[in-house]
């Protein structure tokens, strides 16, 4: 029988190369892009028996750094300033509220993946280290004046009866104004969301396809010139099937170019159009509870919403 003989050391000991099970563990380096990392820690999370809710809250997190950065983003090649300017888009460039709870969760997000990473030496350094907490207040929303409105209004109106006849302008304007609706609930109005047979005016119906974001669908009632208006910016624009048959950045542009025609200081956007108009239900008497229905908010969200509209109504429009 033949004997074979054992080493005496294994030959990963020989050779320096690191054990099987640190192999799973290490499997990260620098050059492993930003969607690796975040799978891996994905199974880190599982592993030492993260929430489920926690876990989606983390990886949700990270999407949104994945987004801005590229999810084939090489972890090696994030600096604590690529973190920072993430942070501060998060506040103030995003275009979605960001407020101080969800900064303050994000921020950790930040601190506890890198750290991870550094720990398992997949990075040679944490460059979420140097971020620091720190209380955060979301400055108040822009809202329109009611002089400056007025102006709109009359500009609009100009651009309706002119040279070259168009009543977009000034039903965009209204159609926001009167129901606070975001620009992604704009953009999915189809014009069979729209019923003009109702004996109390014409309403307008928030639809939404995904299942999770059925409670966000509401019906919201028009004025009563939108029928008027959008007969004359159909006659135009000859939509088919959704009421804007354009892009987003074209719609901007178009309240954009409302707002140096009136000359108003404030800018004309959707979400400063959403503001006003919640402000200005709320100050004609509107129930905080209708007016968090009407604008498609959850209790989590409406809590600091209601908060910034009430100090904002508290000042002179």
């Amino acid at each position: 029988m033949r004997v074979v003989q054992l080493p005496l050391f294994p030959p990963e000991a020989l050779t320096g190369a690191p054990p099987a099970a640190q192999e799973t563990r290490q499997g990260l380096s620098p050059a492993s892009t930003l969607g690796e990392a975040m799978e891996e820690f994905r199974g880190h999370m599982r592993q030492k028996g993260f929430s489920i809710h926690t876990i989606n809250s983390f990886l949700g997190d990270l999407r949104i750094l994945a987004r801005y950065v590229g999810a084939d983003r090489p972890i090696g090649h994030l600096a604590t300033k690529d973190l920072k300017d993430f942070l501060e888009y998060l506040l103030y460039r995003r275009g979605k509220p960001c407020n101080a709870k969800s900064y303050a969760r994000r921020l950790t997000t930040l601190k506890v993946f890198f750290e991870w990473l550094a720990e398992i030496e997949a990075l040679p350094t944490d460059p979420a280290a140097p971020l620091v907490h720190q209380p955060v207040s979301t400055p108040l929303p822009q809202v329109l004046f009611d002089g400056e409105v007025s102006r709109l209004l009359d500009a609009g109106e100009t651009l309706r009866r002119g040279e070259d006849p168009d009543a977009r302008p000034l039903f965009l304007f209204q159609l926001l104004l009167t129901t606070g609706i975001k620009k992604a609930e704009c953009m999915a109005i189809k014009l069979s969301d729209l019923d003009l047979s109702g004996a109390d005016g014409p309403v307008l119906y928030v639809r939404y396809d995904h299942p999770q974001r059925k409670h966000k669908e509401r019906k919201l009632r028009l004025g009563a010139e939108f029928a008027a208006l959008l007969q004359e910016y159909r006659q135009k624009h000859h939509p088919q099937i959704h009421l804007f048959e354009c892009t987003n950045r074209n719609l901007e542009y178009v309240l954009r170019d409302l707002g140096v025609r009136a000359g108003v200081d404030t800018p004309v956007s959707f979400e400063t159009l959403r503001m006003t108009c919640a402000v200005r239900d709320y100050r004609g008497g509107a129930p905080l509870e209708a007016l968090r229905a009407k604008l498609g908010l959850s209790h989590i969200s409406w809590e600091e919403t209601s908060q910034k509209i009430e100090r904002l109504a508290s000042s002179p429009l």
